[in-house]
């Protein structure tokens, strides 16, 4: 459940380099950024000649690169992953996930549009469309149109969207083993907005001033 929103835009159109201003806005910020790049024509990450190229030339379906620091996973898939599934089994712990790419998929997309490659946007019919970001003056009447030199006014758009916290009337205390849980932003607005869902329904719930919950497993 980490927000995704998506960069997208014409081949050569700077959505790495503004992907990467971004990234490092957000991370000074203290937000732990998790990213995801679609490449339509395929990659190699493990070259001729090194040990994991040995490996899945062996004929091993997976392949794990440990060290210091970081790991790298070389897998054989049937089909294409989509973002969603990519996100929950690589990166559990991010606030949030920025792709670049995947302008098919239906995530909240933030358009990239350069004068020196097009003055037409790719997604303007898109309902994911949420912002475009451009070295054009655009006339955006439903959405924000951003310098596509302003990194820091693309990460407040992208902040106040999906990261900072939603005013909610009630207060949220998560107890576990008697040690209280601080919740980031948008777990604690899910987790409210999932209980009271699930509550209403059923008799008694329609009124709901205090919900307190204790389980034991």
């Amino acid at each position: 459940m980490i927000p995704i929103v998506s960069i997208v835009g014409k081949s050569g159109s700077g959505k790495t380099t503004l992907l990467e201003k971004v990234v490092a806005e957000l991370t000074g910020r203290g937000y732990k950024v998790g990213t995801i790049k679609h490449d339509v024509h395929g990659f190699e990450i493990d070259y001729e000649g090194k040990d994991s190229w040995r490996h899945k030339r062996a004929g091993a379906a997976t392949v794990v690169l440990s060290g210091p620091g970081k790991i790298a996973v070389v897998k054989d898939v049937a089909e294409e992953w989509d973002i969603a599934r990519l996100g929950l089994t690589f990166i559990d712990d991010a606030d949030i996930i920025i792709t670049e790419g995947y302008k098919k998929a239906g995530y909240p997309k933030i358009e990239v549009i350069r004068k020196a490659k097009s003055t037409k946007s790719i997604c303007r019919k898109d309902k994911n469309l949420i912002a475009v970001t451009s070295d054009i003056k655009f006339k955006c009447r439903d959405m924000p149109c951003i310098d596509i030199n302003d990194a820091k006014g693309i990460a407040n758009f992208i902040e106040k969207r999906f990261l900072q916290k939603q005013a909610y009337n009630e207060t949220v205390d998560l107890m576990v083993n008697g040690k209280h849980i601080t919740l980031k932003p948008f777990i604690e607005g899910m987790l409210v907005e999932t209980i009271k869902g699930m509550l209403k329904p059923l008799k008694g719930c329609s009124n709901q001033r205090n919900i307190e919950i204790r389980m034991k497993t």
